[in-house]
């Protein structure tokens, strides 16, 4: 029986359980406290965080800027524990900061995703993310990535 996963904004408190995700699903290429500090600041109401049974499970951080006078919201990044995976806490994620982006009215929502990651890829492309172009040698590794969109009504 799987429980409930709830949403809310990222909390200060929050960020020790963020980077122990993040360490545990992007090792060395893991974002930094400074770095999360520095988004929650810039970005907040769109810094989420899921929690399942009182436990950080689970986060997203968007950002919207204006571009051209049009309102564009960039996905910067999304992790989910290893152990919770494949339980809903990505879509609840993504469900919730969609309904945070049509509240602000952004135009365009985009993303950069590993070529190779292709469980991320199915993912999005659920969520009717298309792929525009690739980014040569966008990670460290050397690898390319997808940058893919989705226009939001």
């Amino acid at each position: 029986m799987q429980k409930t996963v709830s949403i809310r904004k990222f909390r200060q408190r929050d960020l020790d359980a963020i980077l122990k995700i993040e360490h545990a699903c992007f090792g060395k290429d893991a974002y930094d406290r400074n770095l999360f500090a520095e988004y929650a600041h810039m970005c907040g109401g769109l810094f989420l965080v899921a929690e399942r049974l009182g436990r950080i499970c689970g986060y997203m951080l968007a950002c919207v800027g204006s571009k051209g006078g049009s309102h564009r919201a960039e996905l910067v990044s999304v992790a989910v524990d290893p152990g919770t995976r494949g339980q809903g806490v990505a879509s609840a994620l993504m469900d919730s900061t969609l309904r945070c982006l049509r509240r602000r009215r952004a135009k365009c929502f985009w993303l950069m995703v590993k070529v190779t990651n292709r469980r991320a890829l199915a993912f999005y492309k659920k969520y009717d993310f298309k792929p525009r172009r690739i980014a040569r040698r966008y990670y460290e590794d050397g690898k390319d990535a997808w940058i893919m969109s989705k226009d939001l009504p």
